[in-house]
């Protein structure tokens, strides 16, 4: 990967600064109420009531730090705490109606500014900006999710599988068989590799890479969570494959894929697959594709 440039750097850190000043994010006191942005974004969240596990995964917070913060709104009577009805080791937290009363104005007020931003742009330029936001968010998104490399036999690589293999049974005519999923001594230590996709440490996407000969891997079951769709999450799951693959000598990549699944042939076209003949019986095998990885 391509180290990223300075210039990228600078206009990320201007775009930041502009915008946490614009929105009143340095104020102590945000969209004008009596509490900073962090407390405020934290009793956003809270919304319906959640753990504090799941606030902290939400945030990125540090346990102790969001903890804290909790303690300030209960002291406040803005939120109650209690032990999680499914689950006594977790802390649930819930808005008191005080609280509730303050998200009211505090989106109240959101609303108005960001209405205040905008009402100076002509209706051409908003829809700009609406999509460049778009944009600019699923790239975000994108850059946060982590691609790692786990044990073929760890719990989250066979969760990704189970998933996968319930998306891809709607969808073929003929249902999928889970039989014909990489056994996890396929895709562990030599013989392969098995990646995890996290986004604020949930499982959203998977790919395995096997060995089929010397010289020669195969990639399968490249899986990305309906919720994290159209991102561009499989292509980043296709390049940690790829680049494993080369790091472990492997010259040529193969795979192949069902005629319901358009989008995945496509996908490999563009990232330089080409069509070849079938290299193995596979009863899910339509299409067969394979990538040279070296000149």
């Amino acid at each position: 990967m391509e180290p990223v440039s300075t210039e990228h750097v600078t206009a990320l850190r201007r775009f930041n600064r502009y915008f946490t000043r614009r929105i009143g994010a340095l104020d102590d006191h945000y969209l004008g109420q009596d509490r900073p942005l962090g407390e405020a974004r934290l009793l956003f969240e809270i919304g319906d009531g959640a753990s504090l596990r799941e606030l902290r995964g939400r945030l990125g917070l540090d346990a102790g730090y969001l903890s804290r913060m909790a303690k300030t709104l209960q002291a406040q009577g803005m939120v109650r705490m209690s032990v999680h009805p499914d689950d006594n080791r977790l802390r649930r937290v819930e808005l008191t109606p005080d609280g509730r009363t303050e998200v009211t104005e505090q989106n109240r007020r959101a609303g108005a500014l960001a209405a205040g931003l905008l009402e100076s742009l002509a209706p051409a330029q908003r829809t700009e900006l609406t999509a460049a936001l778009a944009t600019a968010q699923r790239l975000l998104r994108l850059a946060a999710i982590s691609v790692d490399l786990v044990d073929g036999a760890a719990p989250d690589a066979r969760a990704c599988l189970d998933a996968y293999a319930t998306d891809i049974d709607a969808r073929f005519p003929e249902g999928f068989d889970k039989s014909d999923l990489v056994r996890p001594e396929e895709v562990s230590g030599a013989r392969g590799a098995f990646f995890v996709a996290y986004e604020e440490g949930r499982p959203v996407g998977c790919g395995a890479l096997r060995r089929l000969r010397p010289g020669i891997g195969e990639i399968r079951h490249v899986w990305v969570h309906p919720d994290a769709r159209r991102l561009g999450l499989a292509r980043r799951i296709l390049t940690a494959l790829e680049t494993e693959a080369a790091a472990r000598g492997f010259v040529a990549l193969r795979l192949d894929t069902h005629a319901t699944l358009t989008e995945a042939q496509a996908m490999y076209r563009a990232c330089g697959y080409r069509e070849i003949d079938p290299y193995v019986d596979h009863v899910y095998g339509d299409f067969w594709f394979e990538k040279r990885l070296t000149p």
